[in-house]
């Protein structure tokens, strides 16, 4: 999607505060007044673009337990490896998809003192904080040790390095036109993002925030994901409805995975085994199965529709998806590949994370 250029960040300190008194006055919890609290497990964070929410799903009920506000047009959402921190991208940039004309998006309203990633509490379940993250923050990713967020910035041709601690920018390094999709490698020690227009991968070395190299793609990348073991990443390429293999080792891409009917692959997720990739599909209104040791098709569900952000419980049995004109969230059996539950959500889900309860 297209959005307006960089502006500086401001008000985010009040950004923050409005987004903790609302998260106060709309967050709601299912279960019912006096029970017991849930064992221990697993929770799903889903951000709705258009109603500024986060719903958290526990992943054992697969039932919502929670809905807080947290800020402008959320998108990308990571949770800490403790589960006890999760961050939300937010935008003040209008949503301008590739049909509209760019002369009517520049029209739109854009609003950069909403720019930010919202740090959450996920006990509280309260905003504590905003973050700069650079000019129309969309996806990230967090480093290897937890101090630094990578931040695509949509509208800038740029991604952010943040340090989490003190909440300021490191550095702000180009890439690819319209930088969506961010992931660290497993080692730890590279960092790529998609490039939509410039159909690339730009490669970042995570340490020193410099540029490595880029990787011509297919059309449209929007996210990557690896192998466990680090040796392949897949780029979803949305446009020609394809999946670029890409070999880590020397960079370069080694094959392509052509996706069933009218995919448009958007997310992406890997299981813990790297057995299998799973590709969400955008207005094919599936997730496709891939088996990672031959490169084929192996099935696929029928979700809601535009199916965008996926993530696996860690245990790689059940995939969540966030179906955005749905406003739900399908819960897949990953051993059946059926779809056993739908959950409402907010209005349009966007992304998915996992993480454990705190």
């Amino acid at each position: 999607m297209r959005a307006d250029s960089s502006l500086p960040i401001r008000g985010l300190a009040a950004l923050a505060l409005l987004a903790v008194a609302c998260g106060k006055s709309e967050k709601h919890e299912d279960a019912a007044a006096g029970a017991a609290p849930p064992v221990p497990g697993y929770l799903a964070y889903v951000t709705n673009e258009d109603s500024n929410e986060l719903t958290i799903i526990d992943t054992g009920a697969d039932s919502v337990v929670a809905t807080i506000a947290v800020g402008t047009r959320p998108r990308g959402v990571k949770v800490t490896p403790d589960g006890k921190t999760v961050f939300v991208a937010l935008s003040g940039s209008p949503k301008c998809p590739p049909s509209m004309p760019d002369e009517e998006c520049e029209k739109l309203k854009v609003d950069k003192s909403k720019d930010g990633i919202a740090v959450i509490d996920a006990a509280t379940r309260e905003v504590t904080k905003v973050i700069p993250g650079g000019s129309d923050p969309e996806a990230f990713d967090i480093s290897a040790d937890g101090k630094l967020l990578y931040v695509s910035n949509e509208d800038a041709g740029t991604a952010s390095i943040v340090e989490i601690g003190p909440g300021t920018v490191r550095a702000t390094v180009p890439t690819g036109r319209e930088p969506e999709g961010v992931t660290v490698s497993p080692d730890g020690k590279t960092v790529w993002i998609t490039g939509e227009t410039d159909h690339d991968l730009t490669l970042l070395d995570a340490e020193t925030g410099m540029k490595a190299t880029s990787v011509k793609v297919g059309l449209r990348p929007r996210s990557v994901g690896f192998l466990p073991n680090a040796t392949r990443a897949y780029s979803t390429n949305e446009a020609d409805g394809t999946l670029s293999v890409v070999d880590v080792a020397s960079r370069k891409v080694i094959g392509s995975i052509k996706l069933p009917g009218e995919a448009k692959p958007m997310g992406i997720a890997v299981t813990p085994d790297g057995k299998t990739i799973y590709v969400s599909t955008g207005r094919g209104g599936q997730v496709v199965a891939v088996d990672a040791a031959t490169d084929a098709v192996k099935g696929s569900v029928a979700v809601g529709k535009r199916p965008w952000g996926i993530a696996l419980t860690p245990d790689g049995k059940k995939l969540y998806s966030a179906n955005g004109p749905s406003n739900d969230v399908s819960v897949v059996d990953l051993e059946s590949l059926t779809v056993t539950k739908t959950i409402p959500a907010g209005g349009v889900p966007w992304g998915v994370a996992i993480g454990p309860r705190p």
